[in-house]
């Protein structure tokens, strides 16, 4: 029997850790939201070292020496199941975007394979509203929901050794802006000036959880 879509499951982290999951589906800002409540209602709790909201699943890094583990999962599950106020309001970012040529290199690549131009690819990127589910993998990079359908684009066989930081990219059915310049399998399709991380600033990262992104045409080349 496959688990509840709606009822958390645990999985010990060693001795000092905690992962509560939620079973695969569809990215959900709804449910999202919820664990991004329940990790803000977690905040100040007694022998909490670290609280990580993630996709689907939040992790809780705990002292065992001041923090119960069976009462941290009654505490996560009532947070869970507890009535949802009225979401907070969101922050919208604009991220202004230089889509193909050198800037997007694999954009008349997966466009053709999409049944589109690169033009009308690129023009349904930018039109669609973005949700930061996560951040990890490097410093500043989020997982961003809201991808139309049909731009959905499978990682690609061979990585790229070198994605340059502030190239826009596409892998599965997520978005995403790399963060760092370092390898990877997403698919460029365009590039922005906007810094995503800067260990100078404050905060460090230019997204955070629960933002909306809006990207913004700038040129548009086939």
């Amino acid at each position: 029997m496959s688990p509840d879509i709606d009822a958390p499951y645990f999985s010990d982290l060693g001795e000092a850790g905690l992962l509560c999951e939620f079973a695969p589906g569809p990215l959900d800002d709804a449910r999202q939201a919820r664990i991004w409540a329940m990790a803000e209602a977690l905040q100040g709790d007694t022998g909490l070292r670290d609280i990580v909201p993630g996709m689907n699943n939040i992790a809780v890094l705990f002292a065992p020496e001041t923090c119960d583990p069976q009462a941290l999962r009654a505490r996560i599950t009532a947070l869970w199941n507890a009535p949802q106020g009225t979401a907070a309001p969101t922050r919208v970012v604009e991220v202004p975007v230089i889509y193909g040529g050198a800037d997007g290199p694999d954009l008349a690549e997966i466009s053709a394979r999409a049944g589109l131009t690169a033009m009308d690819f690129a023009s349904r990127h930018a039109a669609a509203d973005y949700t930061v589910y996560a951040l990890g993998a490097q410093p500043g990079f989020a997982y961003m929901g809201g991808l139309p359908p049909e731009l959905a684009t499978p990682r690609r066989d061979v990585i790229h050794p070198r994605v340059e930081a502030g190239s826009i990219i596409i892998g599965g059915a997520q978005a995403g802006i790399q963060a760092c310049t370092t390898p990877s399998g997403w698919h460029i399709i365009g590039r922005t000036d906007l810094v995503l991380f800067d260990p100078q600033r404050d905060p460090p990262n230019l997204l955070a959880p629960g933002d909306r992104v809006r990207f913004v045409a700038q040129e548009i080349t086939a």
